[in-house]
């Protein structure tokens, strides 16, 4: 038989408004009223896979997300920092209109090529990456034959599908990554299957279990 692990990557719910507009990796920011929502409906959704572990991004929106699914299944999120968002350093809290006006060349570059510099004072998307990809070999090797849910950031599960996927840094913002996103991977002796890419779960009508995929018999 086939070793399969699976991993549901699901990017924390919507944040509360401040965070909108803003640059906000490692500002602690909460989950709005609808995030909380998002939460909750995702853990129902799941509420009948067999979840091994649930590993959550300690920032506080990520916990709450995970907190939910937690609840559920009668587990107690792991925290790993590796699954924090990118740090954009002195840009942490400005609006973008204000990085634009204040910092114009680096911004331009940003817009640009996105992957391609590094934050004043924080990270640079390799750096990010390089974590990410060590926060789930580790995952996959704790976990192998089971099922487990990491909670993360856009740019975190971004990183991990697109090197499922073998996408480049520069094509990376073509994965689309909502709040409360689900995406399903299957590793089957070792080689990423991506089953579900993105899945929304606060669509109108979307309280059925259909848009999770069963795992291959």
């Amino acid at each position: 038989m086939s070793a399969r692990t699976r991993l549901l990557l699901i990017r924390h719910g919507q944040p509360r408004e401040e965070a909108l507009g803003r640059c906000y990796g490692t500002l602690d920011i909460g989950l709005s009223k609808r995030g909380l929502r998002q939460a909750r409906r995702l853990a129902r959704i799941l509420d009948g896979v067999d979840l091994a572990a649930i590993y959550s991004s300690p920032r506080q929106r990520a916990q709450e997300t995970a907190e939910a699914l937690a609840q559920v299944h009668g587990l107690a999120p792991i925290l790993d920092e590796r699954l924090c968002e990118i740090d954009f350093g002195e840009f942490e809290g400005m609006t973008y209109d204000e990085i634009a006006r204040e910092h114009p060349r680096l911004y331009r570059r940003w817009m640009e090529t996105p992957t391609e510099i590094e934050f004043p004072n924080g990270e640079s998307y390799e750096q990010l990456k390089a974590r990410a990809l060590l926060a789930l070999a580790s995952i996959l090797e704790v976990h192998r034959r089971e099922t487990v849910a990491v909670v993360s950031h856009g740019g975190v599960a971004r990183a991990m599908l697109a090197d499922c996927l073998s996408i480049s840094d520069p094509d990376v913002f073509r994965i689309d990554q909502s709040y409360g996103a689900l995406s399903i991977v299957d590793w089957i002796d070792g080689v990423p299957i991506v089953r579900l890419m993105n899945g929304h779960t606060d669509v109108d009508g979307c309280e059925g279990r259909g848009f999770v995929p069963a795992l291959p018999q």
